[in-house]
């Protein structure tokens, strides 16, 4: 019998189906599930430039404007490269880099953060107190005795605080706590109104969000200790 046009198209469409079926038959159910593409090695080195600026910058106990001054990268920009918002230039990164003391081949490697596992701050080479901690204080002299970072949360500043010297008139209110050690001379402390008198060994611990306020009431200077942890 002769084969028409119409079943010879019919015959192939069958072939096609039956193809079609084994061909199915042989993928995994699962193969619509399959893992997404990982990211490209280059992103997880851009993503973790910023980490790394803020790490050394805070090891150094410098704040996003001294950065700045040191880099001469306005301290919005660097803000923004530490977020992960923006990607520096190879200038700025030269010249953050320079700023903080480390190669450009530090920020750019795609190894894991590799810095010591404690932060050892010499005497000599104390950083300077953090710019909130008593921005108008008056009759002091301080220093970072340790700096927060990715890693650790807590700090600490020394001070060794003249008769009569201050927190000046302005009352800090941060997130966190604070706690208060006076290792030598004595210090009267104003929380929200209630008035602490601190001598030699004493300690005050308290919520940092309440206003604050210090002075040195006694004859001769005091050393404090303050430690403070951010919330």
């Amino acid at each position: 019998m002769a084969t028409t046009p119409r079943r010879r198209a019919a015959a192939k469409a069958t072939s096609k189906a039956t193809s079609k079926a084994s061909a199915d038959a042989s993928v995994p159910e699962d193969a619509d599930a399959a893992e997404p593409p990982r990211a490209a090695g280059w992103e997880t080195i851009v993503g973790a430039i910023g980490p790394k600026v803020r790490e050394v910058r805070q090891l150094h106990g410098l704040s996003l404007q001294q950065l700045a001054a040191r880099s001469e990268v306005s301290a919005a920009a660097i803000h923004k490269v530490e977020r992960g918002d923006m990607v520096p230039t190879i200038t700025t990164l030269l010249k953050l880099a320079a700023a903080l003391g480390r190669p450009i081949g530090f920020f750019v490697d795609d190894a894991e953060w590799a810095g010591p596992v404690g932060v050892h701050l010499r005497a000599a080479e104390r950083p300077v107190a953090p710019a909130d901690w008593a921005p108008s204080a008056d009759g002091v002299e301080a220093g970072a005795i340790a700096v927060p970072s990715e890693r650790l949360r807590a700090g600490a500043v020394w001070a060794h605080i003249e008769p009569g010297g201050s927190s000046g008139d302005a009352r800090s209110v941060r997130s966190g706590e604070e706690l208060v050690l006076v290792v030598d001379g004595s210090l009267t402390v104003d929380i929200a109104g209630e008035v602490y008198r601190l001598e030699r060994g004493d300690s005050l611990q308290f919520p940092a969000d309440r206003p604050h306020s210090w002075r040195n009431t006694g004859r001769r200077a005091a050393d404090v200790a303050w430690w403070y942890l951010h919330g």
